[in-house]
């Protein structure tokens, strides 16, 4: 049914995109004959341009985990509350960007700042291609601005991280050990409510994962309070962390793929790729170039230009 699914998204693709140039052909043949004016055959061009370029962007998104639904994490950097602050920000505009693409979110996991804003947070993002765009925010994200937590009015600058990785679903398998993984359990923090404090609903496994090709052993922590329910959120914590490890496996295959391929530039995971600075109304991607004045349409979720940005230019390197 999944399959059949996508299928229908192409073959309705399509259609749309040969209807919407049907429409341009015979605007532009009212036109010649004066009954229809250019701005309205310019607005139909415009729709037609839209479902082409969607269609190519999906058309972009070939690699097996790109259809995934995905799992989002915002770590604030060093710096306190203007950092904390920042990584709110983006949680925000991650959120509205969802919310524009009719992607279904929870918040599994989110950690308050000391004053304001957040240390971190966990977001889960489930809908069809969510990682396949997704995964183009994933580094550090560095803000400068005129810091309302600076009492001299100075400028400042603040990073934070985010990390994208697919959300496994039970078409993909990932062979966990039960020797490997430990639990613990504790009392949800929060504003208040009822429940908050009492009942030891937030859960936290440990497992202890030896990469297969490395040998190297490490500690993965996963957290997660996001119901009462103490057996929904260990479930939601184990998809978390086969996520987890899904992903370990395609940075292996994607660093195999880039000894072999000659790339003209790496794209490394955790290295600085946009600024956003307030101030002088800019926010840049460096990877692509690509950039903006609209800074308030950004925050507030506007992000397909930078998407649309990176998958045009590194489509062809992460598709092989």
């Amino acid at each position: 049914m999944r399959k059949i699914k996508q299928l229908h998204n192409w073959i309705d693709g399509c259609k749309e995109v040969e209807a919407a140039v049907d429409e341009v052909a015979v605007g532009l043949e009212f036109v010649k004959e004066g009954a229809l004016d250019e701005a309205e055959l310019d607005a139909l061009y415009a729709t037609a341009l839209d479902k082409v370029e969607k269609l190519e962007l999906r058309n972009m998104l070939r690699r097996e985990e790109d259809k995934l639904s995905a799992i989002l994490k915002i770590n604030s950097g060093a710096g306190g509350t203007e950092s904390q602050d920042w990584a709110s920000m983006l949680m925000r505009m991650y959120l509205r960007w969802c919310e524009r693409h009719g992607y279904k979110t929870s918040i599994e996991h989110i950690l308050e700042g000391d004053e304001a804003g957040i240390k971190s947070v966990t977001i889960g993002v489930e809908g069809d291609f969510a990682y396949g765009y997704l995964k183009s925010e994933n580094g550090v994200h560095r803000l400068v601005r005129v810091s309302p937590y600076n009492a001299q009015g100075k400028r400042m600058t603040s990073f934070a991280s985010v990390f994208v990785t697919p959300m496994v679903d039970d078409t993909i398998e990932i062979v966990l050990e039960p020797a490997r993984i430990s639990w613990d359990t504790f009392r949800s923090g929060g504003a208040g409510g009822q429940n908050v404090n009492k009942v030891e609903s937030g859960v936290r496994v440990r497992y202890q994962y030896k990469d297969p090709y490395t040998g190297e052993e490490e500690e993965i922590l996963v957290e997660n309070t996001e119901t009462r329910d103490q057996p929904k959120n260990r479930e939601n914590a184990l998809r978390n962390l086969k996520s987890i490890l899904y992903n370990k496996e395609l940075q292996h295959r994607q660093e195999e793929q880039r000894k072999i391929e000659d790339s003209k530039m790496k794209i490394e995971w955790g290295s600085q790729i946009r600024s956003y600075v307030f101030d002088d109304r800019r926010v840049k991607d460096h990877r692509t170039g690509h950039q903006t004045s609209d800074v308030g349409g950004v925050m507030d979720g506007d992000l397909d230009g930078f998407i649309k940005a990176y998958l045009m230019e590194f489509s062809q390197t992460d598709n092989g």
